[in-house]
Order: C-alpha cells, then sequence, then structure tokens
C-alpha cells in the first residue's frame, strides 16, 4: 500500500503543469495541432486528429481478437500507465473484462546496467551474437531465465550458456550415435520396452517436474534443472558402460532419455540450426562430439582461471590440453576454438 501511494505521488503532476481534470486523467484523442502535419490524422465529429497511444492498442486488440483476450504480454515498464490504461477504456466501453492473464518481462541488463542508447551500452542481435553458437547461446540464455526478472547479459553469462549448450549437444550426439549402433530407434517403444529404471522412474520424474514448473507462472530455471537431470542420467550411464567391460547400456533408457529432451525442447527450442550459419554449426555439433569430456573439462578450468587472472594455473591447464592431443586457441569475447594436433 505504501509503494502505491508512492507510485502515485510520483505520477500525480503538479496543477500547473498539466490541463487534466485530474491527474488520473489520460487522452483517448488527440486532436492534430495547427502545426504538426496531418500525416497520421483523421477527420471526425469531433474533429481531426489520431487516437491517444493507450487506445490504439486497445482498438487492435478489439478488432483482431474481441471484446476480451486471454494473454496480454509487454515490458514491466508499460504495467503503468498503459497497460492500466488499456483496461480503463477497454472495459469501459465493452463492460466486459479485457484480459484474463498479464504477463509483464523484466529488462535486459548490460553488464549490470540497464540497457540504453543514452547509457552507450546499447547492443543489436546481429552485433551481439556474431557467430551461431553466439546465436544459440542467447537463445538458451533467454528461455532459460525467469522472465519476470531483469535479463543479465554478460560475457560471464554467455559462456555459461555456451558451455551448457555444448553439455547437452554432446550428450544429445552420443545417445542418437549409441542407438544407431544398437538399431533402436530414436523414440521410445512402449511394445517391446524392457525393463528401465531410467524409462520407468527417471525420465517419469522429470517430466512432471519440468510441466509443474511450466504451470508455476513459467518457471523456466526449475524446467531446466530437468532437463539437465535428464542430461546428467545419459550421462552417468554411459559412464557406467565405460567402466565395465561386462556392462549393458541401457538403451531403452536412452530411448526414454532422447524423446523426453525433444519433448522438452518444444518449449526450449534449443535444438536447431540457425539460418544462415549451417556449416559453421554443423561443424561445431560433430567436433564437440569428438572432444573428449576430461578436455572439456580442463578447458572450462582454464577458462576459469583467466577471469581469474590466475594465469600460471591457466598455463598448467593448457600444458595438461596439449599432453592429451589437443590444442587450446583464445578468441576475444568467444568461447575457446579446440583443436586436435596433428600428427
Amino acid at each position: 500500500q505504501q509503494q502505491q501511494q508512492q507510485q502515485q505521488q510520483q505520477q500525480e503532476p503538479q496543477e500547473d503543469e498539466t490541463e487534466k481534470r485530474h491527474w488520473q486523467d489520460f487522452c483517448l484523442w488527440k486532436a492534430t495541432k495547427p502545426q504538426e502535419e496531418a500525416i497520421a490524422s483523421w477527420k471526425t465529429e469531433i474533429g481531426t486528429g489520431r487516437p491517444g497511444w493507450h487506445l490504439e492498442c486497445s482498438a487492435m486488440a478489439r478488432k483482431y481478437l474481441g471484446d476480451s483476450i486471454d494473454v496480454h504480454c509487454g515490458g514491466i515498464d508499460l504495467k503503468f500507465p498503459h497497460h492500466e490504461n488499456e483496461i480503463a477504456q477497454s472495459q469501459g466501453s465493452t463492460g466486459k473484462p479485457f484480459c484474463n492473464c498479464w504477463i509483464h518481462n523484466g529488462f535486459v541488463n548490460i553488464e549490470g546496467d540497464k540497457m540504453s542508447k543514452s547509457l552507450g551500452n546499447f547492443l543489436t542481435l546481429k552485433t551481439a551474437c556474431p557467430t551461431a553458437v553466439d546465436v544459440r547461446a542467447y537463445r538458451y540464455l533467454v528461455v532459460t531465465s525467469q522472465y519476470r526478472a531483469a535479463l543479465s547479459f554478460t560475457q560471464a553469462n554467455m559462456q555459461s550458456a555456451k558451455k551448457s549448450l555444448q553439455r547437452i549437444d554432446k550428450v544429445k550426439h552420443k545417445i542418437q550415435t549409441a542407438l544407431q549402433e544398437n538399431h533402436a530407434s530414436d523414440d521410445l517403444d512402449d511394445s517391446n520396452a524392457a525393463s528401465s529404471d531410467i524409462a520407468e522412474t527417471v525420465v517419469p520424474t522429470q517430466i512432471q517436474n519440468f510441466e509443474a514448473a511450466l504451470k508455476d507462472d513459467l518457471s523456466m530455471p526449475r524446467a531446466t534443472a530437468s532437463l539437465f537431470a535428464l542430461v546428467k542420467a545419459a550421462e552417468g550411464e554411459f559412464k557406467r558402460v565405460d567402466k565395465s567391460e561386462d556392462a549393458v547400456l541401457d538403451v531403452v533408457g536412452l530411448q526414454a532419455i532422447n524423446a523426453a529432451m525433444d519433448r522438452m525442447d518444444r518449449i526450449f527450442g534449443i535444438f536447431y540450426t540457425v539460418p544462415g550459419f549451417e556449416q559453421e554449426e554443423d561443424h561445431n555439433k560433430k567436433f564437440v562430439a569428438q572432444v573428449p569430456d576430461d578436455v572439456m573439462e580442463l578447458v572450462g578450468q582454464r577458462t576459469a582461471a583467466k577471469d581469474a587472472k590466475d594465469w600460471e594455473l591457466a598455463d598448467s591447464l593448457r600444458a595438461r590440453i596439449t599432453e592429451l592431443g589437443f590444442a587450446v586457441k583464445d578468441v576475444k569475447g568467444g568461447e575457446p576454438i579446440i583443436r586436435p594436433i596433428e600428427q
């Protein structure tokens, strides 16, 4: 209540600053001024003019969607006065509820500051995401965040998103390769399914958790946790088989994980080839799948050491990566390039 009172005081102008009869009044129709060009104006019974900013949205919504709509989205800065004025004029006109559900997203912050031209930190997607890896990383960063909170666009967060995608891509590739080698389909065939703890317990639990997260105000961080629970289960299955020559791969479990990841991707939308970067994407996916897990882990540790300016540790980690047969090339503002050392 105190916040509402403060907001009202901030919004209420002084009497000499407005011709409004009441500070809550807003304009439905703006008359064309003599000095204005009548480009976007219409002649009406009350004179020549144009609709007010708020009225435009109500008019479009009513024309194309009807008197009442299901969902209305917008930035948090539009909640007041724009959306409140939309409600007032729409419901005042129709006498019906205007919208059933409002969704307001947070701002995009660049390295801790709100993105704006005045601060000189304004970025376009083209400049912020010059490669296919960057494009997918940004999409992942956005779609796995809580929409109501501010989105923090930083190099550290982009690096983290890239590493997450590398891990997901690698597991997906290993699963599909394993299914092909075992002549199994990508989807789980319940009629021929053998007993599998992954298929019967792990996957159903994570699907249930995933759907519960979506129903809880689109809690995408929780939904992402369910995706990574499946990734971890697949990684664990591959490690179990690698440790023992007698171990049998749980193909049914991998089928279930693969199908569940595809199901979740209907929401995430991260398994795709970025238009215009097809060759780069194909090369990246194939190469990430070829780099051993221990090398990828060392590369991640080296990046963290460089961020902490621990140059001695970074150099020693590079040496260990070289011993394993791989070279690391640093890219300013981007993900390190990993290449096998030709013998």
